[in-house]
């Protein structure tokens, strides 16, 4: 049957949303957002739009949908690393190299447009959001904010002529095997003066700590590959996501002689009760979807984990590290994931796996030459 590739209008958007709940309905290992916060990211009002373009594209045999892709223009992106870099996201496709083509063609004759050499991706919408291709580690569902995809899709990339632009890394840890002594004693020579510490969140002083993450996160990254510094609303809207959700184990600061060094957050698997939801709660769902809320967050993710170039190599990541183990601990996670970190980030992959972390699941973005 005849392929057709349509732009998306905003006032379409249920159509391009709603395409992967459809298509991985059956799928024991896919997992969605809740639908509301997947509009909420892709609306033009969301703040990453101020400092960014978008084309939304989908393919249809028949009238029905079998694909759909964004083509991204991220102007932070290209200022921060004076490049001409376009991006694609919310790529979904049936297994089906034509349907796969034409929409990586059309996205990328759109990046063309605006200037664009290259298609860098998948990114949904930046790095700083859920991103990369699934390419290890297919046999359970996904941590919370991070990707999975089918085997096949690895196949219509490289169809498409798409090559590796950097993998990510995934590790699992099992917080019952404590934090070895030997990196006690390090921790204690290294902090002999006490200059160094760790304090959780005060929920009820929220704000103050979120405007020490706007902080530190912009200089712990800034210099790593494919890093796009988040704009103060872009924190802001995150901030305002996470704060129902919020515990005081999850986010805390590392300080020497008392000044904010460092962050850590976790976050419990909110997939697995989003598994139940598949995109948006009801009356028929609510109730399976509570029960695993409560019930059975028994693993999670430490998913970031940033100290100030001014402060490393003062064993803050050791210390940090193993808060994540003590506080996973006592909140009963079967395994915890420490992701993710770049493939050629080796002092903090070597020091993972020296703790006991197990590489267990390997993600990839990818390159075009436009």
């Amino acid at each position: 049957m005849p392929l057709e590739i349509r732009n998306i209008a905003e006032k379409d958007l249920g159509a391009f949303i709603d395409y992967p709940y459809e298509l991985f309905r059956e799928d024991p290992c896919w997992v969605g957002d809740l639908k509301k916060d997947v509009r909420h990211l892709l609306e033009t009002g969301h703040p990453f739009w101020r400092h960014g373009e978008r084309r939304l594209l989908m393919a249809f045999r028949d009238g029905r949908p079998v694909g759909r892709i964004a083509a991204i223009v991220n102007h932070a992106h290209n200022n921060f690393h004076a490049d001409k870099s376009g991006f694609f996201g919310f790529f979904d496709c049936v297994n089906d190299r034509e349907a796969s083509g034409a929409l990586f063609a059309a996205a990328g004759t759109w990046l063309k447009t605006k200037g664009m050499d290259c298609a860098i991706g998948p990114v949904n919408p930046s790095t700083n959001e859920t991103c990369g291709m699934l390419l290890e580690g297919f046999d359970a569902p996904p941590m919370v904010m991070m990707p999975y995809n089918p085997p096949y899709y690895l196949d219509l990339m490289e169809a498409a002529g798409f090559n590796k632009a950097k993998d990510l890394y995934a590790y699992r840890y099992a917080p019952a095997s404590g934090f070895p002594d030997r990196f006690e004693k390090i921790l204690a020579r290294m902090n002999r003066d006490g200059k160094v510490t760790v304090s959780f969140t005060d929920i009820k002083r929220m704000n103050e700590a979120i405007d020490e993450v706007k902080d530190i996160y912009n200089s712990a990254w800034e210099k790593n590959w494919g890093f796009v510094p988040m704009t103060a609303e872009e924190m802001d809207d995150l901030a305002r996501a996470l704060k129902p959700m919020l515990k005081p184990e999850y986010l805390y600061f590392a300080r020497y002689e008392g000044k904010p060094a460092g962050f850590a957050l976790l976050l419990p698997d909110f997939n697995i009760a989003l598994k139940a939801a598949n995109g948006a709660l009801n009356p028929l769902n609510i109730l399976p979807f509570l029960y695993r809320f409560y019930r059975k967050l028994n693993r999670g993710r430490l998913l970031t984990l940033g100290i100030k170039k001014e402060f490393r190599g003062k064993g803050l990541e050791l210390l940090m590290i193993k808060q994540a183990i003590l506080s996973a601990k006592k909140m009963g996670w079967e395994y915890g994931e420490m992701s993710w970190t770049l493939e050629d980030n080796t002092l903090i992959n070597n020091t993972i796996e020296t703790l006991g972390g197990e590489l267990y699941r390997k993600y990839r973005l990818f390159e075009k030459k436009l």
